[in-house]
């Protein structure tokens, strides 16, 4: 406990989600807490739930102004900036490569990796006031590999990595800290945002809800699916001073989904690989045992 005492923190993307799991838990270790989001109704129960430790600021990432007002905002009403929490962020253009247009391109580059690179920059000067502090950015698996998501988020993400290996080799003679996370499939919002965008009804959005719920424990080695604390957690790590010789770095928080292929850890795959290579070398017209 504790772990945050003291600490003034922005965290995007405040409302639901990785966003929301880490207001709570950074509250509970002595945090005060900017929480920025779109998402007023939501925004505004955090505040009144954490009165005096969380206040709510709309925030779209999109708009430059917006951000630079959010880290004004922790200065203005706790005092300072110690942490930024760069986590806003949804899927981004469904589009493949093929059918990509600029326009699509261009929003998913705003939403996910320009609204990162200038919530480092407006951070900064607040940061260096004080003294130092820690950035933490939410990249994605998808960043890693081919097929964990949209071309354009994943293109995205993977330049959020390189960002924080930039900034942080810039910032560090600041004191500055710049750090990111890769979550892996994290039961959030993001899996229906695009059918909620499309008006689809509630009940399809639980269905979806539930689905993702009951096939994620299967998705990677540890078998149990991955919640906003998970993240948070790691998050908690990197804004805290147990990590003060950490920097330029990213975590892979993903329950083993990219340690290898499915038939590296699912013993059901490899029983049926191993079948069909003993199938593979029996002799003609003989059975495997």
């Amino acid at each position: 406990m504790d772990r945050l005492k003291g600490k003034i923190a922005v965290i995007t993307g405040a409302a639901a989600g990785i966003g929301r799991g880490t207001v709570e838990l950074f509250v509970s270790e002595g945090a005060k807490v900017i929480a920025a989001d779109v998402q007023d109704e939501k925004g505004h129960e955090l505040e009144r739930r954490f009165n005096g430790q969380v206040k709510f600021l709309h925030c779209d990432v999109t708009s430059e102004e917006n951000i630079k007002a959010t880290m004004q905002a922790a200065v203005d009403t706790f005092g300072g900036l110690d942490i930024l929490f760069n986590n806003a962020g949804a899927g981004g253009s469904p589009n493949t490569i093929e059918d990509m247009t600029g326009e699509a391109w261009d929003r998913s580059m705003n939403l996910l990796l320009r609204s990162v690179a200038l919530g480092i920059r407006y951070a900064i000067p607040h940061m260096k006031a004080r003294g130092g502090g820690s950035i933490i950015n939410t990249a994605s698996v998808a960043a890693l590999q081919a097929g964990a998501g949209p071309v354009a988020y994943s293109v995205a993400k993977a330049g959020v990595i390189h960002l924080t290996t930039i900034s942080a080799a810039q910032l560090g003679r600041s004191k500055i800290r710049v750090n990111a996370i890769c979550p892996g499939l994290i039961l959030t919002d993001i899996f229906t945002s695009g059918a909620r965008a499309m008006g689809a009804p509630d009940a399809m959005l639980d269905m979806i809800r539930e689905n993702m719920a009951k096939g994620a424990p299967d998705a990677q080695p540890i078998p149990k699916g991955g919640l906003p604390a998970d993240i948070a957690k790691a998050c908690l790590y990197f804004a805290s001073d147990d990590s003060e010789f950490v920097t330029g770095t990213h975590i892979v928080v993903d329950g083993g989904m990219t340690t290898g292929p499915r038939h590296a850890w699912d013993p059901d795959e490899q029983a049926r690989r191993m079948q069909q290579r003993a199938a593979m070398q029996a002799p003609a017209g003989s059975k495997p045992n």
